[in-house]
């Protein structure tokens, strides 16, 4: 009986089709590639989105770039502008967009270790006085996950929109993504400029200066929805929704922002609201094909009973992969088990090959 539901299940996914639910945006979202995954990349590019009519790529790029504005950001061992592109070269060839991403305002650290950006200006650092653990474990004393710059320092976003332009030059994009998710320091007590403000004003403001930033050369600003969604009132929870009051910033931000709105425990209908609001937005699975088929089932569902004036505010699905790239192709082309969960597996039976 399992192994009869498991192929109703494999065999629903295979004829699901995009053009069917008329969904905008198809879209996969993970990271650029290293250099010797490159050509693999390119690989799939050509060989699995475009024949999946995935037509959205948003790319976490951050330092993994030969950045010319600011070499002292770039990876060691980043991608040059001849790699990048081939990769831009593919995707034009299927009219897939890239949308590159560079983490902005949280994830400036991860675990024990600095990201790029704090390291060379530790003057940036939102926590100074937080240092970052030998062993990191959650939860801790200080209320640690990821790092914060701080966004009313005077010279950070100098330095950030300098690589933000020439990372969206370097791939030839319309839009950008800042990630802005999981920003768990803000506003904080031993921050001398954020000290005892609004921490809805403050995210709203960084929000607004990068769109605004953005709109100034016709690009568009992506983020993640999770800061923007009461996690208390909710009961979503302090991880995909906000407990330290950045939800209110949703009524202070610009509505051209698009929300990329994940969820992976739980079917949470909160692209209504964002939708409501006024704003684009796309629900984002990542590694439950039960919950991914339910996310587009409910996604197809909003779009075809909302109004007129709703309707095109479901712009679709974004799935997200938050290994490598070179892991997440291993997992791809190893074999196949439907009932695995697994980001690729998820990946195979939502975009099912035509």
């Amino acid at each position: 009986m399992k192994k009869y539901i498991v192929l109703v299940l494999f065999l629903a996914f295979s004829h699901l089709s995009f053009a069917q639910y008329n969904l905008p945006v198809k879209g996969l979202a993970i990271a650029a590639p290293d250099k010797e995954n490159v050509n693999r990349f390119v690989k799939f590019i050509n060989e699995e989105l475009a024949p999946r009519e995935v037509n959205t790529l948003v790319l976490r790029v951050d330092y993994n770039f030969q950045y010319k504005s600011h070499p002292e950001l770039a990876q060691e061992d980043g991608l040059s502008q001849t790699e990048v592109d081939k990769i831009v070269v593919a995707c034009q060839k299927h009219g897939i967009s890239i949308i590159p991403q560079v983490n902005l305002l949280g994830h400036q650290s991860w675990h024990s270790g600095l990201e790029k950006l704090l390291q060379a200006y530790p003057e940036f650092d939102e926590t100074p006085g937080i240092k970052l653990p030998e062993n990191y474990v959650w939860p801790n004393d200080d209320g640690l996950y990821c790092k914060s710059y701080c966004p009313l320092h005077p010279g950070v976003h100098k330095i950030v929109f300098e690589i933000v332009d020439e990372i969206i030059d370097a791939y030839k994009a319309d839009a950008f993504h800042a990630g802005m998710d999981e920003v768990f320091y803000i506003g904080h007590e031993d921050c001398p400029r954020c000290q005892g403000r609004d921490k809805a004003e403050l995210f709203a403001g960084e929000v607004t200066k990068i769109r605004n930033h953005l709109a100034l050369n016709g690009k568009r600003l992506w983020i993640w929805g999770d800061r923007l969604i009461d996690g208390k009132t909710t009961g979503i929870g302090l991880w995909e929704a906000s407990y330290n009051n950045t939800h209110r910033a949703i009524d202070m931000i610009p509505k051209d922002v698009m929300i990329c709105d994940w969820h992976y425990e739980r079917v949470d209908p909160t692209a209504v609201m964002f939708a409501m609001k006024g704003f684009d937005v796309a629900t984002s699975p990542w590694r439950k094909a039960d919950l991914a088929k339910k996310q587009l089932k409910l996604m197809q569902d909003l779009r075809a009973n909302a109004t007129k004036e709703m309707k095109e505010h479901y712009r679709g699905i974004v799935h997200t992969v938050w290994s490598s790239a070179g892991s997440f192709l291993d997992r791809f082309y190893g074999p196949f088990n439907p009932e695995k969960v697994d980001d690729a597996v998820c990946f195979k039976l939502l975009y099912p090959m035509e």
